[in-house]
């Protein structure tokens, strides 16, 4: 899919036309602007930012289902904290960002699933995996909803971004590291930029180097990338710091630039990773 983020304005007046000309009502924007001011990973949005971010979580809540599991009853707030998380990523991107998915699923904590997988050396594994977040290529979201609720804590990890990264990542085949990136974006110094720092992180945790961020980026390019955006919007000094080019690249495709509204984040007071989610 060539240039699938671009022509926002175009794509919000179709996104209108396919919900039948519906909005969000004036009760629900409320609720999404009260959860929205207290959430810490919504800190220093300028009012017009706000503003756009609580229309697109309204619109996503118009538009996507969200289906507790295991008897769980999912309200309104716990839907307006979802979908803010949702929403922040792609505030400044469309709608045509949110089109490869039309369900969130919430378990009430981890979930158990049975899957493949490739490892290092080439070989297929089968087994079963506890998991906190799946994103599934044109299927739905599956996340634990006690890490959506906790996911807006500047704490270094959020599951919610994590699995929209690979949705966005997704939005022209298999997450794989590369998205579809915005008309004059550079596909080569993107490709270039992500590869250099990638195998360079892969050779860090080979050898034993810990840092701030999760060693589980180092599983392949499509969880690098999604990683990092968990990073990009929770704790971008230290991507600032240690990966100046990603960061730069990161603000091109997401239209945004966290470390200018977010205050730094102490790295002793970042949280030990939890359960790795799965594209």
């Amino acid at each position: 899919m060539t240039d699938a983020i671009q022509g926002q304005e175009f794509m919000l007046l179709d996104w209108m036309r396919r919900l039948g000309g519906k909005r969000a009502s004036p009760a629900l924007l409320e609720k999404l602007r009260r959860e929205a001011a207290v959430m810490p990973l919504l800190q220093g949005l300028s009012a017009d930012e706000s503003g756009r971010l609580v229309q697109l979580a309204g619109r996503l809540l118009l538009d996507k289902a969200v289906t507790g599991l295991e008897g769980m009853e999912v309200d309104d707030a716990m839907r307006c904290r979802l979908a803010l998380q949702l929403a922040l990523p792609g505030m400044n991107l469309g709608q045509a960002a949110y089109g490869n998915w039309r369900e969130a699923v919430l378990y009430p904590a981890p979930f158990v699933v049975r899957s493949r997988w490739q490892d290092g050396m080439g070989l297929t594994h089968e087994g079963e995996q506890v998991l906190i977040g799946q994103a599934h290529y044109q299927g739905p979201l599956v996340l634990s909803w006690p890490d959506v609720e906790e996911s807006p804590l500047l704490d270094g990890w959020n599951v919610v971004l994590h699995e929209i990264a690979h949705q966005f990542d997704m939005l022209d085949g298999p997450a794989n590291g590369a998205p579809p990136l915005h008309k004059g974006m550079d596909r080569k110094a993107w490709s270039r930029a992500w590869s250099q720092a990638y195998r360079q992180f892969c050779r860090e945790v080979d050898r034993g180097v810990e840092g701030w961020l999760d060693p589980y980026a180092s599983e392949s390019p499509a969880e690098f990338f999604a990683v990092l955006s968990e990073a990009f919007f929770e704790i971008p000094h230290q991507m600032t710091r240690d990966y100046p080019e990603l960061y730069r690249q990161l603000t091109l495709f997401y239209r945004q630039d966290p470390a200018l509204r977010l205050p730094p984040v102490a790295e002793d007071g970042l949280l030990p990773s939890p359960p790795a989610p799965q594209p």
